[in-house]
């Protein structure tokens, strides 16, 4: 289980270094900086937040923090989107963001689910 809590604190520090990639070779225009502030709060924001969770008060702070994280990792692929549509940034680099972004979304639904679940089932 402990390999698993790693992988994942892992795989989000990886997202946010690639998101960090891709915010500084952002255009240095009025959308790029908008976008690059956006982004870089959004993208580095969940394994900073996942550090926390696992240190929530209560299985409801837990399932808080857990919401906070999928809500960052919302926004962030809106921001890797529109660098998509508008070819801000390279395409490759991009793509494997936003499949990442997908993926650890996907994660963070689920454990969501589960956590909703458990909390339930131990009151």
């Amino acid at each position: 289980m402990s390999n698993v809590k790693y992988d994942l604190e892992e795989r989000l520090i990886d997202f946010a270094v690639l998101i960090a990639d891709i915010v500084e070779a952002l255009p240095n225009t009025r959308l790029g900086n908008y976008i690059a502030g956006q982004l870089v709060r959004s993208g580095c924001s969940p394994a900073l937040n996942y550090g926390e969770a696992q240190s929530a008060e209560s299985r409801n702070d837990f399932i808080h923090k857990m919401k906070v994280i999928l809500k960052e990792l919302r926004e962030s692929m809106i921001s890797l989107k529109i660098i998509k549509r508008r070819g801000m940034h390279n395409v490759e680099n991009t793509a494997i963001a936003i499949n990442e972004c997908n993926q650890l979304t996907a994660i963070f639904v689920k454990s969501i689910e589960t956590a909703k679940k458990n909390n339930i089932k131990a009151q």
